[in-house]
């Protein structure tokens, strides 16, 4: 089960498809169960705090499942060449429209909150979220990059980034809360949001495009 050890083409030669295929079908079944809940957690403690940003992280984790479940339904097509072939396509491309949703949706509601001045309360469940999403989501993404690079897949790659995205967010969510909390800075959560959208745009049409790397 172990995942160590660097990640190279040749990997591919030595250990069974399968095998790769399998490990990589148990992280996408642990970042849905993880997402699920942090989606559950971020949308309650946003709507009660009024935190654009919290509510923001909350669908980004919703959209995270649908990426992994996209991830799940291409490793499950993987053994066959040409359902492999037609599964990495169409997967890499919802990938990509789920980014651009998100980025949609978190840019309009920051722009709202700062023309209307809107101050969140202070979140501290927010806050815990923020950091343990912070330790969770880049080992999930280390451990992703390797199965996309055993199996030289694009669209695992571009799930993989998705879930780098999800930890650069929470540093970015968790520096807006944090300065809100202590500080009082109503604008912090909005900004931080909106400072979310460039990144998670870029990535999205990359993917959409089929810029990424790995691809078969």
């Amino acid at each position: 089960m172990a995942i160590d050890g660097p990640a190279m083409p040749a990997a591919v030669d030595a250990r069974p498809r399968r095998e790769i295929a399998r490990r990589g079908r148990l992280l996408q079944y642990v970042t849905i169960a993880w997402n699920s809940a942090e989606c559950m957690v971020a949308l309650a403690a946003g709507f009660m705090a009024g935190s654009i940003a919290l509510v923001g992280f909350g669908f980004d984790s919703a959209i995270e499942v649908t990426s992994s479940v996209a991830a799940l339904w291409r490793l499950r097509r993987d053994a066959d060449d040409l359902q492999r072939a037609s599964a990495e396509q169409r997967t890499v491309r919802i990938i990509g429209c789920c980014f651009l949703l998100l980025a949609a949706y978190v840019c309009y509601e920051a722009v709202h909150a700062l023309v209307e001045r809107k101050s969140p309360d202070h979140s501290t469940v927010g806050i815990v979220l923020a950091t343990l999403s912070l330790v969770v989501m880049p080992m999930l993404a280390h451990f992703k990059r390797r199965i996309a690079s055993e199996l030289t897949s694009g669209a695992l790659e571009a799930e993989a980034r998705q879930t780098e995205v999800c930890a650069w967010l929470s540093a970015v969510l968790l520096a807006g809360l944090g300065l809100n909390a202590w500080l009082g800075w109503w604008w912090a959560d909005p900004v931080a949001a909106l400072g979310m959208t460039p990144l998670i745009a870029r990535e999205g049409w990359q993917a959409v495009r089929g810029h990424t790397c790995c691809a078969d």
